[in-house]
């Protein structure tokens, strides 16, 4: 019997998906689905969708300044940033060349890791044409450094929910650092889960983003709860 997608839906943005705003920034529960800037899929990205939700919410009519400072790849949900004024968006981007944004994801796998907690160091190299990232033991060309520390949280059903915490900000890191390991995130067939997810998502999320604000310089704790789907509802307890 022939699987049925979930076919993806757009939604506008609404007050229920912010995490956190001011005057300089504001942070997005994103969903896994929404991409975050326009690509060749011809779907709406979440970037002008926020952009929209802010004209709309002050009645700006020739909208809104939005800048893009970070990333989450396609199928992975959570906390994302951007900046609402230039100011905002330069300092951001310079704190996190200095890694000075602290970033907590979590992923469920189906492997238990060994060893339990860790750092993985590799060199990535990312294939544009066929959007995939390689992971390499050592430097080769056109490579960059990956550092993340991951731990074993807990297991459910024979699932294993792990804590990541990456160093370092590289296209796709998380998902084949962890495949390297042997723990292939659920429902990521791109980097060896052995099927993907119906609803084209990944059980990946950005749980929190921590740093302090480039502009109030006070410390800012943004955490974004996990989708309400039916899976990650079940891990909420373990979840920091």
């Amino acid at each position: 019997m022939a699987r049925t997608e979930i076919k993806y839906i757009p939604k506008e943005i609404t007050n229920a998906d912010v995490l956190y705003e001011d005057n300089h920034l504001i942070a997005i529960n994103k969903r896994a689905g929404d991409i975050v800037q326009v690509d060749d899929t011809g779907d709406e990205p979440l970037d002008e969708k926020v952009k929209k939700y802010i004209a709309q919410k002050y009645n700006k009519p020739n909208g809104a300044f939005l800048g893009v400072v970070h990333r989450l790849d396609r199928p992975v949900s959570g906390v994302i940033l951007f900046a609402k004024t230039s100011k905002a968006l330069e300092r951001i981007n310079n704190m996190f060349k200095a890694r000075e944004m602290h970033k907590t994801y979590y992923a469920v796998v189906r492997k238990r890791p060994f060893p339990e907690s860790g750092t993985l160091v590799h060199w990535l190299q990312k294939n544009p044409q066929k959007n995939v990232t390689k992971a390499h033991d050592k430097e080769v060309k056109g490579s960059q450094r990956a550092e993340l520390h991951y731990k074993l949280v807990g297991e459910l059903d024979g699932y294993y929910l792990i804590e990541v915490d990456p160093i370092t900000g590289r296209p796709h890191q998380i998902r084949v650092q962890l495949s390297t390991l042997g723990c292939p995130i659920v429902g990521d067939n791109k980097y060896g889960y052995p099927r993907g997810s119906l609803r084209k998502s990944i059980c990946l999320h950005a749980r929190r983003l921590q740093f302090i604000h480039p502009v109030k310089s006070e410390p800012i704790l943004i955490t974004a709860p996990v989708p309400k789907d039916g899976f990650w509802e079940k891990f909420e307890g373990m979840i920091g």
